[in-house]
């Protein structure tokens, strides 16, 4: 037997290879306490079993997201399928039964380097698509940015970013999915919304975290996601960058995309904390929740994070500076790294191919909420 993670978004440590079950670790963000995303390779002997166990399960950043949860894995790195797994409340336990030499082995399907870079050039080959370098992370990578219509006699902006926190990979798999409908000229929704609305997308907001295998941070352990009221080019460039963009163009309709450990639901959290939270902001957000629930059957308001208390929301997470800056409609969308528990998947879980349908289904409240801007 044989495990590596000395690739792409790769994270695994071997403690005792000897033992039954093997015992393993998942690597912490650099930097940082935060760890959950794991990532690896298991060769062996087609027809064997092989128990493994994660030690250090117990002390990660979400142990609640080990319950009832299933481990991803592939032998193609294209097709996806779960494991079932035991928790105890310290290790995570799971066996995998090789049917081919080599199985992968991921905490939610990855979405590597390599394919963020055939997104940004399949996307750039369209006429209506502009793609733009805002600058350089940490690691020395490219920060991305795709617009998407005419700027300049655009009615409407949408902005719509992924995966601050590098781990949650459903992000920029619902990314895609937005991308390829919002290019499909035979998607009267997406034609009809390119009329009068330019998309600006930033696909991965956390480089050098998604390629080093973090959960949460960037290269220096900055949570991202708490650094929007004062962000620097020494300690998050990724969120400075981005944040100077959408001053010098604004916006109307803000998007953070996310996954959440814990929660086996899609669902979405507002800005009702921030100073000057009003009736506006409120209709918005009724009116595009009302809306999604209408367009997908994956996505539902009965469950999510608690509301915050006016004028308490933490200022330095990317919804509540978005929506309080630009005195409009912020949102933070969750999807779940299980499944969704009101329509559950017992192959395959919450998947990237539901990832990508629940990005189809978003126009509906998109149009839905420009209308009443």
């Amino acid at each position: 037997m044989y495990i590596t993670s000395d690739f792409d978004s790769g994270n695994i440590e071997v403690i005792n290879a000897e033992s039954s079950p093997v015992q393993l670790a998942i690597r912490k963000d650099n930097n940082s306490d935060f760890y959950q995303w794991f990532h690896f390779r298991l060769e062996g002997e087609a027809g064997n079993s092989y128990p493994l166990r994660i030690v250090n399960a117990g002390k990660s950043a979400y142990p609640e997201g080990w319950e009832n949860y299933r481990v991803c894995a592939s032998y193609d790195r294209h097709n996806w399928f779960r494991i079932p797994a035991e928790y105890n409340g310290e290790s995570l336990d799971f066996t995998v039964d090789l049917d081919r030499p080599a199985i992968y082995l991921a905490y939610f399907a990855p979405f590597s380097w390599e394919r963020h870079l055939d997104l940004l050039a399949w996307a750039q080959l369209d006429d209506r698509v502009q793609l733009e370098t805002l600058g350089k992370t940490l690691d020395g990578r490219d920060m991305s940015l795709l617009t998407v219509g005419d700027a300049k006699t655009a009615k409407h902006r949408v902005w719509m970013i992924a995966r601050q926190h590098p781990g949650e990979t459903m992000a920029e798999w619902f990314v895609e999915g937005f991308l390829e409908a919002l290019l499909d000229d035979a998607n009267a929704s997406a034609q009809a919304l390119l009329r009068d609305t330019v998309f600006y997308i930033v696909p991965n907001m956390n480089p050098d975290g998604s390629v080093r295998g973090h959960l949460r941070t960037n290269a220096a352990g900055a949570n991202l996601n708490r650094e929007w009221q004062d962000p620097s080019m020494e300690r998050s460039p990724e969120v400075y960058l981005v944040r100077e963009k959408m001053l010098a163009v604004g916006g109307d309709l803000f998007l953070d995309i996310h996954g959440d450990e814990a929660l086996p639901f899609n669902f979405v959290a507002a800005c009702e904390g921030i100073p000057g939270y009003n009736e506006r902001h409120a209709m918005l957000e009724e009116t595009f929740k009302r809306a999604f629930v209408a367009a997908s059957p994956d996505f539902q308001t009965e469950r999510g994070y608690g509301t915050s208390n006016p004028g308490c929301a933490n200022m330095t997470v990317a919804t509540n500076w978005l929506g309080h800056q630009f005195r409009t409609l912020a949102l933070t969308l969750e999807m779940p790294f299980k499944d969704n528990d009101n329509l559950p998947d017992p192959v395959e879980g919450w998947s990237p191919a539901r990832c990508k349908q629940l990005a189809r289904d978003i126009f509906f409240p998109i149009r839905e909420t420009l209308k009443v801007l």
